[in-house]
Protein backbone atom coordinates (compact mmCIF):
# COMPACT_ATOMS: atom_id res chain seq x y z
CA UNK A 1 0.00 0.00 0.00
CA UNK A 2 2.88 2.08 -0.61
CA UNK A 3 1.49 4.89 -3.61
CA UNK A 4 -1.39 6.25 -1.51
CA UNK A 5 1.46 6.69 1.26
CA UNK A 6 3.33 8.66 -1.42
CA UNK A 7 0.23 10.23 -2.52
CA UNK A 8 0.11 12.08 0.89
CA UNK A 9 4.03 12.67 1.21
CA UNK A 10 3.88 14.74 -1.57
CA UNK A 11 0.63 16.54 -0.62
CA UNK A 12 2.20 17.79 2.10
CA UNK A 13 5.81 18.45 0.65
CA UNK A 14 3.92 20.72 -1.72
CA UNK A 15 1.89 22.38 1.20
CA UNK A 16 4.88 22.96 2.87
CA UNK A 17 6.66 24.32 -0.25
CA UNK A 18 3.55 26.60 -1.70
CA UNK A 19 2.57 27.88 1.66
CA UNK A 20 5.86 27.95 4.03
CA UNK A 21 4.56 25.07 6.00
CA UNK A 22 26.96 -19.55 11.56
CA UNK A 23 27.91 -21.74 8.85
CA UNK A 24 31.25 -23.07 8.01
CA UNK A 25 33.66 -21.08 6.06
CA UNK A 26 34.11 -24.36 3.32
CA UNK A 27 30.27 -23.72 2.50
CA UNK A 28 30.24 -20.28 1.93
CA UNK A 29 30.57 -18.61 -1.61
CA UNK A 30 33.41 -15.93 -0.35
CA UNK A 31 34.82 -16.19 2.78
CA UNK A 32 33.00 -15.23 5.99
CA UNK A 33 35.53 -12.65 7.17
CA UNK A 34 35.15 -10.97 3.50
CA UNK A 35 31.12 -10.76 2.87
CA UNK A 36 31.18 -7.53 4.39
CA UNK A 37 34.15 -6.45 2.68
CA UNK A 38 31.66 -6.50 -0.24
CA UNK A 39 32.10 -2.83 -2.09
CA UNK A 40 28.26 -1.23 -2.23
CA UNK A 41 27.08 -0.85 -5.64
CA UNK A 42 26.84 2.93 -5.94
CA UNK A 43 25.85 2.66 -9.95
CA UNK A 44 22.18 2.23 -10.92
CA UNK A 45 20.81 -1.36 -11.51
CA UNK A 46 20.73 -2.01 -15.48
CA UNK A 47 17.70 -3.47 -16.44
CA UNK A 48 18.84 -6.77 -17.21
CA UNK A 49 20.14 -6.78 -13.32
CA UNK A 50 16.86 -5.56 -12.42
CA UNK A 51 15.18 -7.89 -13.98
CA UNK A 52 16.87 -11.04 -12.08
CA UNK A 53 18.68 -9.52 -9.13
CA UNK A 54 17.99 -12.31 -6.85
CA UNK A 55 19.09 -14.73 -8.99
CA UNK A 56 22.70 -12.95 -8.64
CA UNK A 57 25.90 -13.43 -6.39
CA UNK A 58 26.86 -11.25 -3.45
CA UNK A 59 30.58 -11.36 -4.29
CA UNK A 60 30.19 -11.53 -8.10
CA UNK A 61 27.85 -8.92 -8.60
CA UNK A 62 27.91 -6.65 -5.17
CA UNK A 63 23.95 -7.13 -5.32
CA UNK A 64 22.86 -9.19 -2.40
CA UNK A 65 21.19 -11.93 -4.78
CA UNK A 66 20.46 -15.73 -3.92
CA UNK A 67 23.58 -17.17 -6.13
CA UNK A 68 20.65 -18.84 -8.24
CA UNK A 69 22.52 -18.42 -11.30
CA UNK A 70 25.80 -19.86 -9.62
CA UNK A 71 24.08 -22.61 -8.30
CA UNK A 72 23.09 -23.71 -12.10
CA UNK A 73 26.31 -22.82 -13.50
CA UNK A 74 28.43 -25.12 -10.78
CA UNK A 75 26.14 -27.21 -9.15
CA UNK A 76 22.86 -28.09 -11.04
CA UNK A 77 24.51 -28.01 -14.25
CA UNK A 78 21.86 -30.36 -16.40
CA UNK A 79 20.58 -32.27 -13.12
CA UNK A 80 16.60 -32.19 -13.40
CA UNK A 81 16.35 -34.25 -10.66
CA UNK A 82 13.01 -35.04 -8.77
CA UNK A 83 9.86 -33.25 -9.83
CA UNK A 84 8.46 -31.42 -6.55
CA UNK A 85 4.95 -30.47 -6.20
CA UNK A 86 4.69 -26.78 -4.71
CA UNK A 87 0.94 -25.40 -3.79
CA UNK A 88 0.60 -21.75 -4.26
CA UNK A 89 -1.67 -20.70 -1.79
CA UNK A 90 -2.87 -17.09 -2.64
CA UNK A 91 -5.20 -14.95 -4.52
CA UNK A 92 -5.94 -15.93 -8.78
CA UNK A 93 -3.16 -17.34 -10.51
CA UNK A 94 -3.46 -17.24 -14.16
CA UNK A 95 -2.54 -20.72 -15.02
CA UNK A 96 -2.98 -20.22 -18.86
CA UNK A 97 0.29 -17.76 -18.59
CA UNK A 98 3.02 -18.75 -21.43
CA UNK A 99 5.41 -19.04 -18.46
CA UNK A 100 3.11 -20.95 -16.18
CA UNK A 101 1.48 -22.91 -18.50
CA UNK A 102 3.39 -25.89 -19.29
CA UNK A 103 4.68 -26.48 -15.31
CA UNK A 104 1.06 -26.82 -13.90
CA UNK A 105 0.27 -29.84 -11.84
CA UNK A 106 -2.45 -32.33 -12.65
CA UNK A 107 -4.46 -34.44 -10.92
CA UNK A 108 -4.60 -37.24 -12.49
CA UNK A 109 -7.25 -38.99 -10.44
CA UNK A 110 -9.99 -36.64 -11.91
CA UNK A 111 -11.47 -36.77 -14.67
CA UNK A 112 -11.35 -33.47 -16.17
CA UNK A 113 -14.76 -31.48 -16.43
CA UNK A 114 -17.28 -34.60 -15.64
CA UNK A 115 -19.30 -32.64 -12.80
CA UNK A 116 -17.92 -35.69 -10.75
CA UNK A 117 -15.14 -36.20 -7.62
CA UNK A 118 -13.41 -38.76 -9.22
CA UNK A 119 -11.00 -38.99 -6.33
CA UNK A 120 -13.78 -38.62 -3.38
CA UNK A 121 -11.36 -36.41 -2.09
CA UNK A 122 -14.13 -33.78 -1.60
CA UNK A 123 -13.40 -31.40 -4.90
CA UNK A 124 -15.07 -31.98 -7.82
CA UNK A 125 -12.96 -31.90 -11.09
CA UNK A 126 -10.03 -30.13 -9.04
CA UNK A 127 -7.83 -30.61 -11.85
CA UNK A 128 -5.00 -28.03 -11.17
CA UNK A 129 -5.79 -26.69 -7.52
CA UNK A 130 -8.94 -25.53 -6.00
CA UNK A 131 -10.21 -21.81 -5.43
CA UNK A 132 -11.63 -21.54 -1.99
CA UNK A 133 -13.72 -18.34 -2.32
CA UNK A 134 -15.38 -18.98 -5.17
CA UNK A 135 -16.71 -15.67 -7.06
CA UNK A 136 -15.69 -13.60 -3.97
CA UNK A 137 -13.61 -10.31 -4.57
CA UNK A 138 -13.49 -7.83 -2.27
CA UNK A 139 -13.48 -8.68 1.61
CA UNK A 140 -13.58 -7.00 5.38
CA UNK A 141 -10.37 -7.12 7.53
CA UNK A 142 -10.44 -9.79 9.90
CA UNK A 143 -10.91 -7.13 13.19
CA UNK A 144 -13.52 -5.14 10.95
CA UNK A 145 -15.09 -8.54 10.72
CA UNK A 146 -14.72 -8.77 14.28
CA UNK A 147 -16.30 -5.03 14.72
CA UNK A 148 -19.23 -6.46 12.70
CA UNK A 149 -20.26 -9.15 15.01
CA UNK A 150 -21.03 -7.31 17.62
CA UNK A 151 -18.83 -9.55 19.75
CA UNK A 152 -18.19 -7.39 22.34
CA UNK A 153 -17.25 -10.22 24.79
CA UNK A 154 -14.01 -11.14 22.58
CA UNK A 155 -10.89 -10.42 24.76
CA UNK A 156 -9.72 -8.53 20.98
CA UNK A 157 -13.08 -6.46 20.33
CA UNK A 158 -11.48 -3.11 22.15
CA UNK A 159 -7.88 -3.82 20.56
CA UNK A 160 -10.14 -4.14 16.87
CA UNK A 161 -12.05 -0.71 17.68
CA UNK A 162 -9.56 1.69 18.37
CA UNK A 163 -7.55 -0.13 15.31
CA UNK A 164 -10.54 0.43 13.31
CA UNK A 165 -10.82 3.97 14.43
CA UNK A 166 -7.37 5.19 13.65
CA UNK A 167 -7.52 3.37 10.45
CA UNK A 168 -10.78 4.82 9.05
CA UNK A 169 -9.81 8.55 9.86
CA UNK A 170 -5.87 7.77 8.23
CA UNK A 171 -7.76 6.54 4.80
CA UNK A 172 -10.39 9.54 5.18
CA UNK A 173 -8.15 12.30 5.78
CA UNK A 174 -5.60 10.51 2.55
CA UNK A 175 -8.78 10.34 0.52
CA UNK A 176 -9.40 14.32 1.16
CA UNK A 177 -6.36 15.27 0.93
CA UNK A 178 -5.25 13.24 -2.52
CA UNK A 179 -8.77 14.81 -3.74
CA UNK A 180 -7.43 18.19 -3.08
CA UNK A 181 -3.78 17.52 -4.47
CA UNK A 182 -5.37 16.10 -7.85
CA UNK A 183 -8.01 19.24 -7.98
CA UNK A 184 -4.64 21.43 -7.77
CA UNK A 185 -2.82 19.47 -10.32
CA UNK A 186 -5.50 19.17 -13.05
CA UNK A 187 -5.90 23.38 -12.14
CA UNK A 188 -2.66 23.93 -12.32
CA UNK A 189 -1.66 21.91 -15.39
CA UNK A 190 -4.54 24.00 -17.06
CA UNK A 191 -3.79 27.21 -16.34
CA UNK A 192 -0.28 26.17 -17.64
CA UNK A 193 -1.44 24.93 -20.60
CA UNK A 194 -3.87 27.89 -21.09
CA UNK A 195 -0.85 30.04 -20.65
CA UNK A 196 1.63 28.53 -22.88
CA UNK A 197 -1.34 27.86 -25.53
CA UNK A 198 -0.27 23.52 -26.01
CA UNK A 199 -1.44 20.85 -24.08
CA UNK A 200 1.85 18.94 -24.07
CA UNK A 201 4.44 21.45 -22.27
CA UNK A 202 7.85 20.41 -20.93
CA UNK A 203 10.24 21.83 -17.79
CA UNK A 204 12.09 24.41 -19.60
CA UNK A 205 8.26 25.63 -20.94
CA UNK A 206 7.14 26.02 -17.29
CA UNK A 207 10.49 27.15 -15.46
CA UNK A 208 10.56 30.02 -18.94
CA UNK A 209 7.53 31.60 -16.82
CA UNK A 210 7.77 35.03 -15.91
CA UNK A 211 4.02 36.62 -14.67
CA UNK A 212 3.17 39.07 -12.05
CA UNK A 213 0.13 36.84 -11.71
CA UNK A 214 -0.12 35.36 -7.74
CA UNK A 215 -2.87 32.20 -9.13
CA UNK A 216 -0.08 31.60 -12.07
CA UNK A 217 3.05 31.71 -10.09
CA UNK A 218 1.79 29.15 -7.75
CA UNK A 219 0.57 27.37 -10.78
CA UNK A 220 4.05 27.28 -11.90
CA UNK A 221 5.54 26.44 -8.44
CA UNK A 222 3.50 23.31 -8.08
CA UNK A 223 4.35 22.21 -11.75
CA UNK A 224 7.92 22.80 -11.34
CA UNK A 225 7.66 20.13 -8.13
CA UNK A 226 5.71 18.05 -10.09
CA UNK A 227 7.78 17.60 -12.88
CA UNK A 228 11.03 17.31 -10.58
CA UNK A 229 10.00 13.89 -9.39
CA UNK A 230 10.20 10.72 -10.93
CA UNK A 231 7.58 10.92 -13.47
CA UNK A 232 7.68 11.88 -17.14
CA UNK A 233 4.48 14.32 -17.37
CA UNK A 234 2.10 15.97 -15.44
CA UNK A 235 -0.47 13.07 -16.84
CA UNK A 236 1.43 10.43 -15.52
CA UNK A 237 1.70 11.94 -12.10
CA UNK A 238 -2.06 12.47 -12.50
CA UNK A 239 -2.51 9.05 -13.38
CA UNK A 240 -0.37 7.88 -10.04
CA UNK A 241 -2.89 9.87 -7.89
CA UNK A 242 -5.71 8.63 -9.46
CA UNK A 243 -4.27 4.97 -8.66
CA UNK A 244 -4.07 6.29 -4.86
CA UNK A 245 -7.44 7.06 -4.56
CA UNK A 246 -8.47 3.85 -6.22
CA UNK A 247 -6.81 2.16 -3.51
CA UNK A 248 -8.11 4.44 -0.89
CA UNK A 249 -11.53 4.27 -1.92
CA UNK A 250 -11.18 0.19 -1.85
CA UNK A 251 -10.16 0.48 1.69
CA UNK A 252 -13.29 2.40 2.77
CA UNK A 253 -15.72 1.15 0.93
CA UNK A 254 -14.76 -2.64 1.38
CA UNK A 255 -11.88 -3.57 3.36
CA UNK A 256 -13.30 -1.13 6.53
CA UNK A 257 -16.83 -1.27 5.63
CA UNK A 258 -18.55 -2.94 8.62
CA UNK A 259 -21.47 -3.14 6.58
CA UNK A 260 -20.31 -4.93 3.38
CA UNK A 261 -20.68 -8.78 2.83
CA UNK A 262 -18.19 -9.92 0.25
CA UNK A 263 -17.95 -13.65 0.47
CA UNK A 264 -20.10 -15.37 -2.12
CA UNK A 265 -19.50 -19.05 -1.27
CA UNK A 266 -23.04 -20.21 1.07
CA UNK A 267 -21.13 -21.76 3.57
CA UNK A 268 -20.30 -20.88 7.35
CA UNK A 269 -17.42 -19.29 7.22
CA UNK A 270 -17.18 -20.20 11.08
CA UNK A 271 -17.70 -23.89 11.00
CA UNK A 272 -14.60 -25.79 9.31
CA UNK A 273 -16.77 -29.23 9.22
CA UNK A 274 -19.32 -27.31 6.52
CA UNK A 275 -16.74 -28.14 3.58
CA UNK A 276 -17.13 -28.70 -0.37
CA UNK A 277 -17.82 -25.24 -1.21
CA UNK A 278 -15.90 -22.62 -4.38
CA UNK A 279 -14.90 -24.42 -7.71
CA UNK A 280 -12.15 -25.58 -9.23
CA UNK A 281 -11.50 -22.55 -11.14
CA UNK A 282 -8.02 -20.75 -9.97
CA UNK A 283 -7.81 -17.65 -12.36
CA UNK A 284 -8.26 -14.15 -11.55
CA UNK A 285 -11.72 -12.60 -11.46
CA UNK A 286 -10.33 -9.14 -12.78
CA UNK A 287 -6.83 -8.70 -14.63
CA UNK A 288 -5.71 -6.78 -11.57
CA UNK A 289 -6.09 -10.15 -9.45
CA UNK A 290 -1.95 -10.29 -10.06
CA UNK A 291 -0.65 -11.56 -6.84
CA UNK A 292 -0.70 -15.06 -7.08
CA UNK A 293 0.91 -15.45 -10.60
CA UNK A 294 3.15 -12.82 -9.54
CA UNK A 295 4.34 -15.04 -6.61
CA UNK A 296 4.48 -18.49 -9.03
CA UNK A 297 6.44 -17.32 -11.54
CA UNK A 298 9.17 -16.16 -8.70
CA UNK A 299 9.30 -20.06 -7.99
CA UNK A 300 9.14 -22.13 -11.29
CA UNK A 301 8.40 -19.59 -14.67
CA UNK A 302 9.46 -22.06 -17.15
CA UNK A 303 13.28 -22.09 -17.24
CA UNK A 304 13.87 -23.21 -20.88
CA UNK A 305 11.27 -21.52 -23.37
CA UNK A 306 12.69 -18.12 -23.84
CA UNK A 307 9.73 -15.85 -22.58
CA UNK A 308 9.49 -13.67 -19.65
CA UNK A 309 11.83 -14.89 -16.96
CA UNK A 310 13.43 -18.13 -15.53
CA UNK A 311 11.75 -19.18 -12.23
CA UNK A 312 14.04 -20.47 -9.60
CA UNK A 313 13.46 -23.95 -9.64
CA UNK A 314 13.84 -26.45 -12.87
CA UNK A 315 11.51 -29.05 -12.18
CA UNK A 316 8.25 -28.37 -10.16
CA UNK A 317 4.47 -28.36 -10.98
CA UNK A 318 2.66 -25.50 -9.77
CA UNK A 319 -1.09 -26.49 -7.17
CA UNK A 320 -2.43 -23.43 -8.20
CA UNK A 321 -4.73 -22.90 -4.46
CA UNK A 322 -6.97 -19.34 -4.52
CA UNK A 323 -7.95 -18.53 -0.51
CA UNK A 324 -6.98 -14.71 -0.89
CA UNK A 325 -9.72 -12.04 -1.65
CA UNK A 326 -8.76 -8.37 -1.86
CA UNK A 327 -9.16 -8.13 1.69
CA UNK A 328 -8.26 -10.75 4.56
CA UNK A 329 -8.45 -14.28 3.74
CA UNK A 330 -10.45 -16.57 6.45
CA UNK A 331 -9.07 -18.97 8.52
CA UNK A 332 -11.23 -21.64 7.37
CA UNK A 333 -10.06 -21.20 3.65
CA UNK A 334 -6.50 -21.44 4.50
CA UNK A 335 -6.57 -23.88 7.09
CA UNK A 336 -8.93 -26.59 4.48
CA UNK A 337 -5.97 -25.01 1.31
CA UNK A 338 -3.21 -26.32 3.46
CA UNK A 339 -4.79 -29.60 4.10
CA UNK A 340 -5.74 -29.68 0.61
CA UNK A 341 -2.13 -29.56 -0.49
CA UNK A 342 -1.04 -31.64 1.69
CA UNK A 343 -3.12 -34.31 0.82
CA UNK A 344 -2.33 -33.91 -2.95
CA UNK A 345 0.85 -34.64 -2.50
CA UNK A 346 2.56 -30.82 -2.37
CA UNK A 347 6.40 -31.04 -0.55
CA UNK A 348 6.26 -27.08 -0.79
CA UNK A 349 3.71 -24.82 0.05
CA UNK A 350 4.35 -20.47 -0.19
CA UNK A 351 1.97 -18.55 1.78
CA UNK A 352 2.25 -14.85 1.15
CA UNK A 353 -0.69 -13.31 2.51
CA UNK A 354 -0.95 -12.08 6.61
CA UNK A 355 -3.34 -10.55 8.87
CA UNK A 356 -3.32 -9.07 12.98
CA UNK A 357 -6.38 -10.94 13.59
CA UNK A 358 -7.07 -14.19 13.29
CA UNK A 359 -10.60 -15.69 15.41
CA UNK A 360 -9.43 -19.44 14.25
CA UNK A 361 -5.75 -19.40 14.01
CA UNK A 362 -5.90 -22.66 15.85
CA UNK A 363 -7.41 -24.07 12.73
CA UNK A 364 -4.14 -23.22 10.95
CA UNK A 365 -1.82 -24.48 13.33
CA UNK A 366 -3.68 -27.50 13.33
CA UNK A 367 -3.68 -27.55 9.57
CA UNK A 368 0.26 -26.85 9.60
CA UNK A 369 0.89 -29.68 12.01
CA UNK A 370 -1.37 -31.52 9.33
CA UNK A 371 1.24 -30.38 6.83
CA UNK A 372 4.10 -31.25 9.16
CA UNK A 373 3.00 -35.21 9.45
CA UNK A 374 3.13 -35.33 5.52
CA UNK A 375 6.60 -33.76 5.11
CA UNK A 376 5.11 -30.65 3.81
CA UNK A 377 7.76 -27.47 4.01
CA UNK A 378 5.49 -24.14 4.49
CA UNK A 379 7.20 -20.93 3.64
CA UNK A 380 5.57 -17.50 4.69
CA UNK A 381 6.32 -14.18 4.24
CA UNK A 382 6.65 -12.01 7.58
CA UNK A 383 4.13 -9.49 6.30
CA UNK A 384 5.14 -5.39 5.30
CA UNK A 385 4.13 -3.48 8.73
CA UNK A 386 7.42 -2.55 9.89
CA UNK A 387 6.90 -4.29 13.12
CA UNK A 388 8.57 -6.73 15.05
CA UNK A 389 6.59 -9.76 15.15
CA UNK A 390 7.77 -10.82 18.27
CA UNK A 391 5.94 -7.79 19.79
CA UNK A 392 2.93 -7.28 17.19
CA UNK A 393 0.41 -10.16 16.44
CA UNK A 394 0.77 -11.75 13.16
CA UNK A 395 -1.15 -14.51 11.50
CA UNK A 396 -0.71 -17.35 10.01
CA UNK A 397 2.33 -18.49 12.11
CA UNK A 398 3.89 -21.90 13.78
CA UNK A 399 3.49 -20.65 17.42
CA UNK A 400 1.70 -19.36 20.60
CA UNK A 401 3.15 -15.78 20.93
CA UNK A 402 6.88 -15.92 21.49
CA UNK A 403 6.19 -19.46 22.76
CA UNK A 404 7.46 -22.55 21.27
CA UNK A 405 7.25 -23.45 18.16
CA UNK A 406 4.91 -26.12 17.07
CA UNK A 407 6.39 -27.91 14.15
CA UNK A 408 9.75 -27.94 12.81
CA UNK A 409 8.26 -27.41 8.89
CA UNK A 410 7.02 -23.46 8.80
CA UNK A 411 9.67 -21.09 7.45
CA UNK A 412 9.32 -16.89 8.00
CA UNK A 413 10.63 -14.37 5.50
CA UNK A 414 11.57 -10.54 6.12
CA UNK A 415 12.18 -8.69 2.61
CA UNK A 416 15.63 -7.47 1.30
CA UNK A 417 16.06 -4.92 -1.67
CA UNK A 418 18.85 -5.18 -4.11
CA UNK A 419 21.17 -2.42 -2.28
CA UNK A 420 23.98 -4.22 0.06
CA UNK A 421 24.45 -1.88 2.88
CA UNK A 422 22.85 -0.35 5.40
CA UNK A 423 19.48 0.04 3.87
CA UNK A 424 19.69 -3.85 2.58
CA UNK A 425 16.67 -4.43 5.05
CA UNK A 426 13.37 -3.43 3.17
CA UNK A 427 12.06 -0.35 5.46
CA UNK A 428 8.23 -2.29 5.09
CA UNK A 429 9.35 -5.75 6.22
CA UNK A 430 8.41 -7.02 9.75
CA UNK A 431 11.42 -8.57 11.29
CA UNK A 432 11.96 -10.93 14.73
CA UNK A 433 14.96 -12.18 16.90
CA UNK A 434 12.42 -14.99 17.44
CA UNK A 435 9.34 -15.28 14.69
CA UNK A 436 11.43 -14.27 11.76
CA UNK A 437 14.29 -16.93 10.43
CA UNK A 438 15.50 -15.45 7.19
CA UNK A 439 16.12 -12.65 4.54
CA UNK A 440 15.67 -12.93 1.31
CA UNK A 441 15.32 -10.68 -1.91
CA UNK A 442 11.60 -9.26 -2.12
CA UNK A 443 12.06 -5.25 -3.32
CA UNK A 444 11.85 -4.79 -6.74
CA UNK A 445 11.26 -8.63 -7.81
CA UNK A 446 10.30 -9.08 -11.48
CA UNK A 447 7.66 -11.88 -12.07
CA UNK A 448 4.62 -12.56 -14.17
CA UNK A 449 1.52 -11.03 -14.16
CA UNK A 450 -1.80 -11.91 -16.02
CA UNK A 451 -2.16 -12.38 -19.75
CA UNK A 452 1.38 -12.78 -20.34
CA UNK A 453 2.49 -9.68 -18.80
CA UNK A 454 5.33 -8.86 -16.34
CA UNK A 455 5.92 -6.53 -13.60
CA UNK A 456 8.24 -5.83 -10.59
CA UNK A 457 6.62 -6.09 -7.28
CA UNK A 458 7.47 -5.08 -3.78
CA UNK A 459 6.73 -7.11 -0.33
CA UNK A 460 7.71 -9.88 1.67
CA UNK A 461 4.87 -11.81 -0.36
CA UNK A 462 7.96 -11.98 -3.09
CA UNK A 463 10.93 -12.97 -0.34
CA UNK A 464 8.71 -15.98 0.54
CA UNK A 465 8.60 -17.53 -3.03
CA UNK A 466 11.97 -16.74 -3.68
CA UNK A 467 13.26 -19.38 -0.61
CA UNK A 468 10.29 -21.59 -1.28
CA UNK A 469 12.45 -21.35 -5.01
CA UNK A 470 15.31 -22.44 -2.95
CA UNK A 471 13.75 -24.85 -1.15
CA UNK A 472 12.43 -26.65 -4.45
CA UNK A 473 15.98 -27.24 -5.49
CA UNK A 474 16.95 -29.04 -2.77
CA UNK A 475 13.65 -30.99 -2.50
CA UNK A 476 14.19 -32.12 -6.05
CA UNK A 477 18.17 -32.55 -6.15
CA UNK A 478 17.92 -34.36 -2.99
CA UNK A 479 14.55 -35.72 -2.42
CA UNK A 480 15.17 -37.79 0.82
CA UNK A 481 16.03 -34.63 2.76
CA UNK A 482 13.05 -34.12 4.89
CA UNK A 483 10.93 -30.51 5.56
CA UNK A 484 12.83 -30.05 8.78
CA UNK A 485 16.08 -30.29 7.15
CA UNK A 486 15.10 -28.60 4.46
CA UNK A 487 14.29 -25.78 6.52
CA UNK A 488 17.38 -25.81 8.86
CA UNK A 489 19.85 -26.29 5.54
CA UNK A 490 18.72 -22.82 4.11
CA UNK A 491 18.85 -21.42 7.85
CA UNK A 492 22.04 -22.45 8.84
CA UNK A 493 24.01 -21.89 4.96
CA UNK A 494 23.15 -18.79 4.37
CA UNK A 495 25.37 -15.96 4.41
CA UNK A 496 25.93 -14.30 7.70
CA UNK A 497 25.92 -10.77 7.29
CA UNK A 498 27.30 -8.32 9.79
CA UNK A 499 26.94 -5.01 8.44
CA UNK A 500 24.25 -3.14 10.45
CA UNK A 501 20.98 -2.17 8.73
CA UNK A 502 18.25 0.20 8.98
CA UNK A 503 14.47 -1.82 10.30
CA UNK A 504 11.02 -0.58 10.81
CA UNK A 505 8.79 2.31 11.60
CA UNK A 506 11.97 3.70 13.94
CA UNK A 507 14.89 3.15 11.65
CA UNK A 508 16.82 1.43 13.99
CA UNK A 509 20.03 0.45 13.55
CA UNK A 510 20.10 -3.24 13.83
CA UNK A 511 22.48 -6.38 13.39
CA UNK A 512 21.17 -9.04 11.07
CA UNK A 513 21.20 -11.88 13.98
CA UNK A 514 18.99 -9.46 16.42
CA UNK A 515 16.19 -9.45 13.75
CA UNK A 516 16.01 -13.03 12.33
CA UNK A 517 16.70 -16.17 13.97
CA UNK A 518 19.72 -17.07 11.66
CA UNK A 519 20.94 -13.77 11.05
CA UNK A 520 21.40 -14.66 7.66
CA UNK A 521 20.53 -13.59 4.02
CA UNK A 522 19.00 -16.77 1.72
CA UNK A 523 21.80 -18.57 -0.57
CA UNK A 524 20.98 -21.60 -2.68
CA UNK A 525 24.60 -21.99 -3.96
CA UNK A 526 25.07 -22.46 -0.02
CA UNK A 527 22.18 -24.11 0.82
CA UNK A 528 22.60 -26.81 -2.38
CA UNK A 529 26.45 -27.92 -0.99
CA UNK A 530 25.27 -28.24 2.57
CA UNK A 531 22.62 -29.93 1.56
CA UNK A 532 24.89 -32.63 -0.58
CA UNK A 533 26.92 -32.55 3.01
CA UNK A 534 24.06 -33.50 5.28
CA UNK A 535 22.93 -36.49 2.49
CA UNK A 536 26.63 -37.49 2.31
CA UNK A 537 26.95 -37.94 5.69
Amino acid sequence: MNNYIKAFTLYVCFSVLLYGCGSSSSIISTPVENIDGSPLKVSKLTETELHKWSHLDLVKDTIPGMSVEKAYDELIKNKKGKTVIVAVIDSATDIDHEDLDDVLWTNEKEIPNNGKDDDNNGYIDDIHGWNFIGDTYYEQLEYVRLLASGDKNNPRYAEAEEKYNAEYQKYAQLKTNSSQLLQEVINADTAISNHLKKKNYTKEDVNSIKTEDKALQDSVLLMRYILSLDYDTVEAFKTAVESDLVIINTRLDYHLNKNFKGRKTGDNPNNISDVGYGNNNPRPTVKKESHGTHVSGIILAERDNNKGIKGIANNAKLMAIRSTPNGDEYDKDVALAIRYAADNGAKIINMSFGKSFSPHSDWVRDAIRYAASKDVLIVHGAGNDAHSIDVHKNYPNDAIGTGEEITDNFITVGALTPRYGSNMVADYSNYGKINVDVFAPGSEIYSSMPENEYKLQNGTSMSAPNVAGVAVLIRSQYPNLSAPQVKQIIMDSGLPINTKVIVGESRSIENLTDISKSGKIVNAYNALIMASQVVNQ
